[in-house]
């Protein structure tokens, strides 16, 4: 029986190896070019098909485009309270491995704190993960649109099925607390931004792959038995 569960392993392994690995590619990015924020959203997806739109709590928050990261626009915004938070809304259907990559930065008052989270439903939302900011101003790096820098906050979900092959994700960088990016607290005027925030993920294998792995084990499990 042993011997019998070896075999069956090893010829798993020997199909696994011998598919070829599917190459990640964004399923949606955002860079704010075109799709230029001036108001809370929805703002259409650059490359694929998507939407950002930001959240406040506070009716008096004003929403812009400075600066981006390496680029001439960002989506921004001022009046942060903890739970405020910009979306990203994409379709996974057809794609596993989930991986979300962007830039951000707050001003000296703004937010420091946030946290990356999750729905398939729009009502229940998991958290994924949590970041601290910089602040955009001396001595760290300042964002223009010609220099990029060089921080990148990226978080893979490879692991995560609920958020795999769904007609349906929500991705929200949520404000977590009331310290700012200098340590103090979050002013009203305090602003935030983000800027190339993109989905990817690698193409789901087609039911041939699966067919082939299961023809082989059959094959060495019938083997096995005839030898027994």
């Amino acid at each position: 029986m042993i011997k019998q569960l070896v075999s069956l392993t090893a010829v798993a392994m020997t199909f696994a190896v011998a598919t070829p690995a599917s190459a990640a590619v964004t399923i949606a990015g955002w860079t704010f070019e075109s799709s230029v924020p001036t108001s809370a959203g929805p703002h259409a997806a650059e490359v694929g098909i998507g939407t950002a739109t930001g959240f406040h709590a506070s009716s008096s928050t004003v929403y812009s485009n400075p600066a981006g990261n390496g680029s001439t626009e960002s989506f921004s915004s001022n009046n942060w309270s903890v739970g405020d938070y910009y979306q990203f809304q994409v379709s996974t259907l057809g794609f596993q491995d989930i991986m979300v990559s962007f830039d951000h930065t707050s001003s000296n008052t703004g937010p420091r704190d946030f946290s990356v989270q999750a729905s398939t439903d729009g009502s229940t939302f998991g958290n994924l993960g949590n970041y601290a900011v910089l602040a955009n101003a001396s001595p760290n790096p300042v964002w223009s649109s010609s220099m990029p820098r060089s921080d990148i906050y990226s978080f893979t979900f490879s692991g995560n099925t609920q958020i795999a092959n769904q007609a349906n994700v929500l991705f929200r960088l949520v404000a977590a607390s009331t310290v700012s990016a200098n340590g103090g607290i979050v002013a009203s005027a305090g602003t935030s931004r983000v800027d190339n925030f993109a989905v990817m993920a690698t193409p789901v294998p087609e039911p041939e792959t699966y067919a082939m792995i299961l023809a082989g084990l059959a094959v060495v499990a019938f083997g096995a038995r005839r030898r027994h």
